[in-house]
């Protein structure tokens, strides 16, 4: 006998991994940035960006991530799939703001590497949390 859980009922489990994978990725975005300031990447767009900055989007990215979830897995017949496919639409919008306003070239690659980089570490966690 195998006991299933729905994903519908899973959402403490849902915002325990949001939380988790939030920060994990504003860690990791952090101190990625960190490290590119530390050699020299400027990591600015129309002014310098502090570094705390770096963690609270991430943070809030992921956080706006479990919130689809959670709609998506209510009122989708296939949430996974949305998700994914939104998560991807939107990382590579997102990638679009570095791009036309960081200041040097080394800034605009800097900071849409660090956009894949939270989106990789975040989207994959939750879509799993999708029902298929």
């Amino acid at each position: 006998m195998s006991i299933s859980i729905s994903a519908r009922s899973a959402t403490p489990s849902l915002r325990r991994t949001t939380v988790m994978v939030g920060a994990v990725g504003a860690a990791a975005t952090t101190t990625a940035a960190a490290a590119m300031r530390a050699s020299g990447v400027h990591l600015a767009a129309h002014g310098t960006i502090p570094l705390p900055a770096f963690a609270q989007f991430t943070f809030l990215a992921a956080v706006v991530g479990g919130v689809v979830v959670g709609i998506l897995n209510r009122r989708s017949a296939t949430p996974r799939r949305r998700f994914t496919r939104g998560a991807v639409a939107l990382t590579a919008l997102s990638c679009l703001v570095p791009a036309a306003g960081g200041d040097d070239l080394a800034s605009k690659v800097g900071l849409i590497a660090l956009h894949l980089v939270a989106a990789a570490i975040i989207v994959p966690v939750l879509a799993r949390q999708t029902a298929y």
